[in-house]
């Protein structure tokens, strides 16, 4: 049998359902990718039709978010809520990475470029086995609440555009969460969560890393091109992000992972 392409390897992750048995795969297979590196035994990248779709499991129901219920964080019922909005937040960027590794990987990129998404979809596998392990420990897990159906609609909208998925995932949809974690963050430590204070803390410091990805590889396809960052980067935003940026924003994260503020400021409801 010939060795898997790193997009069969994505695509089998895409296909795969249940949320452990995804992210199993999904760390597996990132292993298995740096273990060959460029090695005799390098994985090549090949090329195949990645589902329009990743598979589901049956639970969580998928709601219109207006339809989701909203909780208060400061009870333990608004806490689980959190956490278990978390966990689809992470399984969908497990997803998301995959898929732009297998949509995309026709095109003509350095090796970097793999190395990144690769290692970020690892992170990823983890963040969502951390936070599943949170739910557990406080008598739930994930599928046991409605989640937000509108998560994967940003890869819908870019399937057949590179330089937009990077602009609205990793810049715009990741970035809000170097915005909005701390927060979260001080909710638990505020209730004595350590176990999950310790699961946000690693994934606020490992995201910086995926935006800071975005941002280079947007960077570098912009250079190729012969484009100006900057417009672009807004002329994509407000082709395929539905509404404004909203404030406040993690000035400092952002820039750290090389988003500076004229790049989304004038895209917010303020700019």
């Amino acid at each position: 049998m010939s060795m898997p392409t790193l997009t069969d390897m994505a695509i089998s992750v895409l296909e795969t359902a249940d949320g452990r048995a995804k992210t199993a795969l999904s760390r597996a297979h990132a292993a298995t990718w740096f273990a060959a590196g460029n090695s005799d035994d390098a994985i090549a990248i090949g090329s195949g039709a990645p589902p329009l779709r990743p598979a589901r499991p049956d639970q969580p129901a998928l709601l219109n978010p207006r339809d989701v219920p909203k909780r208060k964080p400061g009870t333990p019922e608004g806490r689980i809520a959190l956490l278990h909005a978390v966990a689809h937040i992470e399984l969908n960027a497990v997803d998301l990475h995959w898929d732009l590794i297998a949509r995309f990987g026709h095109l003509p990129m350095p090796a970097g470029f793999y190395d990144d998404w690769v290692k970020a979809a690892d992170e990823e596998s983890k963040h969502f086995n951390l936070v599943s392990d949170c739910l557990e420990a406080n008598g739930s897990h994930y599928g046991a609440l409605p989640a937000h159906a509108g998560m994967w609609r940003a890869a819908e909208d870019t399937v057949d555009d590179v330089m937009g998925r990077l602009a609205v995932v990793p810049m715009v949809l990741e970035a809000r969460g170097l915005d909005v974690t701390p927060g979260m963050i001080a909710v638990f430590k505020k209730a004595g969560a350590d176990q999950a204070v310790a699961a946000l803390e690693t994934i606020y410091a490992e995201e910086v890393g995926h935006v800071a990805y975005g941002s280079k590889w947007f960077h570098f396809l912009c250079g190729r091109d012969n484009l100006d960052p900057k417009p672009t980067f807004h002329a994509l935003v407000r082709k395929y992000f539905h509404g404004p940026l909203k404030p406040p924003f993690n000035e400092e994260k952002r820039a750290e992972a090389g988003l500076p503020p004229d790049f989304y400021w004038p895209l917010s409801e303020t700019g």
